[in-house]
């Protein structure tokens, strides 16, 4: 067996402002939705959040909050009281956990931020169905509740390449948005103003890009369970000054921990690569886990999701069009094998764990041979872990433990 020592964990020292942020951030949302005083947009994560904030609108993001239900690990008791209206089991649990827990009129928020009772009313909600159809159902059920607006933008699934065809009918759909979303907002749509936010979302990206890079140093100086919860400003915050000038802060830190040669995992050894989604009911008990293993888990499909290099403030439409459709889960498996095989080689991992999440087979990669033909071109050996991004009675626990430190015994003898 391998040897498993207790470690302790090398804290960011950016992420008491990242905390910061992400208070003032639902603070901010929390007042307009009380007060009136401006507009809330609800938008699926990897939607068209740039527009929205050209027209004026605050922005709350749905699967942020239903992370949190997760990462407190309140999620699985609320997902039945979807399931009880009409919502499978076997569907998102990011969508069941969230409708079950309004439902019961509960919010992680009320927990973490003194003061907030409840999610913000929307005035429109917004999705894009490049991550899945269940976004558009989840946006939907809360219009209906709301009795609020729903737009919607549907991107093509399966893309290999991203043509010309797919760019143009996609940036004629952000278009089309852009009238209803001036009647509620009550605002004219400033093409100067989403240039601004658009050139904000790319230096984000550029940013959150390079952040991530710095895990293809050895020793690497983060792990995938730090980038779960950096990422946050990269996905409610893109579009604003705000979150550039967070990834500033954060990458200067991890500059220094890489001239330093301070790794994030003590002794590293192995360098694994994540693909799918994190458990965010166990993010503690995994990092702790590898750590203890002296296996670093740095890089992932997951966080590197947040990355938009097509943004182009002076093609805004047709860029964010673009940047929408590059989107891992949205491209054939051919595209995604050549991506993973890309980043293998840019990260020098010893090995791939796939994450089978129950509920969300768009994101989960290793059901259809893709493990076993990457493993056969690349040599690197992978690992298919059972489990869900919300729902903790998809996973247990102790097998998890016992087939990642066989995996990372099956690592030594490879080495």
């Amino acid at each position: 067996m391998v040897e498993r020592k207790k470690v302790a964990r090398k804290k960011i020292m950016a992420s008491d402002e990242m905390k910061r942020y992400m208070a003032d951030h639902y603070y901010e949302l929390d007042h307009a939705a009380k007060t009136g005083e401006q507009k809330v947009a609800w938008c699926s994560s990897v939607g068209p959040a740039e527009i929205l904030r050209a027209m004026g609108f605050l922005v709350f993001f749905p699967e942020t909050h239903s992370a949190m239900l997760g990462a407190t690990r309140m999620a699985t008791e609320f997902i039945p009281y979807a399931n009880a209206l009409g919502y499978t089991p076997e569907i998102c649990s990011y969508l069941t956990a969230d409708i079950g827990a309004f439902t019961q009129g509960v919010t992680p928020l009320s927990k973490a931020y003194e003061g907030i009772k409840s999610v913000p009313k929307p005035d429109v909600l917004v999705y894009n169905t490049n991550q899945c159809r269940d976004v558009q159902d989840w946006l939907a059920w809360y219009s209906r509740e709301f009795d609020a607006p729903l737009v919607g933008i549907h991107t093509h699934r399966g893309v290999k390449d991203v043509t010309e065809s797919y760019i143009s009918s996609i940036a004629i759909q952000m278009e089309e948005i852009i009238e209803p979303l001036e009647e509620i907002s009550g605002k004219r749509f400033d093409m100067n103003e989403l240039k601004r936010v658009t050139a904000l979302s790319r230096e984000c990206s550029d940013l959150w890009k390079k952040v991530l890079d710095t895990a293809a140093e050895n020793p690497s100086p983060l792990t995938f369970f730090d980038g779960t919860t950096l990422m946050g400003p990269a996905v409610v915050g893109r579009g604003t000054q705000r979150a550039v000038d967070f990834y500033k802060i954060l990458l200067t830190e991890l500059e220094e921990r890489v001239e330093n040669h301070v790794g994030a995992v003590e002794d590293e050894r192995f360098r694994i690569y994540w693909e799918g989604m994190p458990i965010w009911g166990r993010l503690r008990p995994h990092s702790e886990l590898f750590a203890e293993l002296k296996t670093c888990v740095l890089a992932s499909t997951y966080c590197n999701s947040w990355i938009f290099s097509a943004f182009d403030p002076e093609d805004p439409f047709r860029s964010m069009a673009k940047a929408y459709t590059e989107l891992f889960i949205v491209r054939s498996d051919e595209a995604k094998e050549k991506y993973i095989t890309e980043m293998i080689d840019f990260f020098k991992v010893d090995g791939i764990v796939y994450h089978d999440a129950r509920t969300c087979p768009n994101n989960s990669n290793c059901r259809y041979g893709m493990p076993q033909r990457l493993e056969v071109n690349t040599g690197v050996p992978s690992l298919v872990i059972n489990g869900d991004l919300n729902d903790l009675r998809c996973l247990s626990d102790e097998q998890t433990n016992t087939i990642v430190e066989a995996f990372i015994e099956q690592l030594e003898e490879h080495k």
